[in-house]
């Protein structure tokens, strides 16, 4: 007896656990039941609209009937979709996504580099660059159209007459760019080396005996604006030729110039004495 009211009672237990089972599963689908057909419906009423919109119906042909309540809702009639601020705002949603969506992908996409970045090889990287070269020597920069200075690339000729330039201007505070057969040179020479006493002695250098001759008076036209012999340079700076030497000589400021410009370099400066001649009268 006693194991038959066990078993009842575990019968029992059962079917009161299968009852709750049930109940709460009821529960659970009825709340979830209005949450699709929302979705559903939403779907159903945007599919319906889009294909009104890309293919309207005429009246007599199957589907007419939703074509027409379709229009009545547009004219604000009222029907399945709501009406027209309904519909409107649909169209609206679906164009922002649209555009969204568009704008991400443009954004993910690579973009070319713009035309200024894109350098080729040869003369049109040159191009590219700004820069116009001439003859192997030179190239002109380019800025907002307008040319430039040329920028000067120094050659292995130009290098050794700099160097041989900076020895000379070593020798001496005063160097005497000359020239052997020059008239002017030789005037030059008078008046600095035969009427004055200058220490130390200015060092005279004959272009035309110099085996770097030309490239150094081609750099000392580039350095002073002096293009002719005689150069008369003092600590590196030009006086100027023969007529301008005579013209301190003959003004008594010769002396004066050289102090002025060799500084402390120049121990001693001064003129000549004038030596008296010699009367050779016969008696």
């Amino acid at each position: 007896m006693a194991s038959m009211r066990r078993i009842k009672t575990i019968f029992l237990l059962i079917f009161i656990f299968a009852l709750t089972i049930l109940f709460y599963t009821n529960s659970a689908r009825s709340s979830q039941n209005p949450d699709l057909r929302t979705a559903s419906d939403f779907y159903s009423k945007t599919k319906i609209a889009l294909d009104n919109q890309n293919n309207p119906k005429k009246p007599g042909t199957p589907g007419a009937k939703d074509s027409i309540i379709g229009t009545g809702n547009e004219k604000g009639d009222g029907g399945e979709f709501g009406g027209d601020e309904e519909s409107k705002a649909m169209q609206q949603r679906l164009k922002e996504a649209a555009d969204s969506a568009k704008e991400k992908a443009n954004a993910k996409a690579p973009k070319p580099d713009p035309p200024s970045a894109v350098v080729g090889k040869g003369s049109a990287a040159e191009g590219a660059s700004g820069e116009r070269s001439v003859a192997g020597r030179k190239k002109f920069g380019v800025v907002g159209g307008e040319v430039q200075e040329p920028i000067k690339e120094e050659s292995e000729e130009e290098h050794n007459a700099e160097v041989e330039l900076n020895l000379i201007l070593k020798k001496s505070p005063i160097i005497i760019f000359s020239k052997s057969y020059c008239p002017h040179s030789k005037r030059a020479k008078d008046i600095l080396l035969g009427k004055y006493i200058i220490d130390p002695a200015p060092y005279v250098v004959e272009l035309d005996q110099h085996k770097q001759g030309p490239q150094l008076q081609a750099l000392l036209a580039e350095k002073t604006g002096r293009k002719t012999v005689p150069n008369v340079l003092i600590n590196g700076v030009s006086i100027g030729g023969g007529d301008d030497v005579a013209e301190l000589h003959e003004s008594k400021t010769l002396i004066d110039k050289i102090n002025e410009f060799g500084g402390k370099k120049i121990l001693e400066v001064k003129a000549k004495p004038v030596e008296p001649s010699e009367d050779h009268g016969l008696r």
